[in-house]
């Protein structure tokens, strides 16, 4: 039997029982690691594998349902916090780096109603990423500093970003969402397109963008 099988069972307990707050008696887990081998040892290579994969399953999705999405004042010390993260992130991936004054403007005053909102989604309470929504005229809005940290990728919180701000627009009788993006930010094209953005012309000047996208959202 690999080792890693037992620590991956015993930790994977562990973490269920944190997320429903049941930590359990001493006396019951005094028998938790007698009750994982004997488990292991009923299965073959190919079950271990499939129960090792069956389990991380589980634990993304407990990390994912642990997400929330709210709105927060813009000038807010966690929001500025994610809009640091969200710059250093373009400027690394960036072809030529970024400047968030050469950019086109989404400053504070825009992203607060009834002009916009600001989101962040925490895990755990911790920030791990934000989205805003900003006004563009009558039935008209944009999205803006989309971004979700890497130890949260892979959990929906950029869905469920823009779930949250798709939700706020039809609040301000916004029916027409637009946004652009950067060639090299490959993950926000795939949530964009699989979120049924469809990509149009440019309508604006943005320097960092390659890809315009909009989405009739009713």
């Amino acid at each position: 039997m690999k080792p890693i099988y037992l620590e991956q069972v015993l930790d994977f307990v562990r973490e269920v029982d944190l997320r429903f707050g049941a930590p359990g008696s001493g006396g019951a887990r005094a028998n938790l690691e007698q009750d994982a081998v004997s488990l292991l040892s009923s299965l073959n290579q190919i079950q271990r594998d499939q129960l090792a994969a069956g389990m991380a399953e589980v634990r993304r999705l407990l990390r994912a349902s642990a997400v929330r999405v709210d709105v927060e004042a813009p000038e807010s010390a966690d929001a500025r916090w994610c809009m640091q993260e969200y710059f250093q992130e373009l400027a690394r991936r960036f072809d030529a780096g970024f400047d968030p004054a050469v950019s086109n403007p989404a400053d504070e005053a825009t992203l607060r109603p009834p002009n916009g909102v600001f989101v962040i989604a925490r895990l755990d309470g911790e920030p791990v990423g934000c989205g805003a929504l900003k006004s563009i005229r009558p039935g008209m809005g944009e999205l803006k500093r989309m971004w979700v940290a890497d130890r949260a990728r892979g959990l929906g919180v950029g869905r469920r970003i823009i779930e949250a701000l798709e939700g706020r627009a039809r609040d301000f009788a916004i029916s027409l969402l637009r946004l652009e993006t950067n060639r090299n930010l490959t993950e926000a094209l795939s949530l964009y397109r699989s979120s049924g953005y469809l990509e149009v012309p440019a309508f604006n000047d943005e320097p960092y963008a390659h890809h315009w996208f909009e989405k009739e959202i009713g």
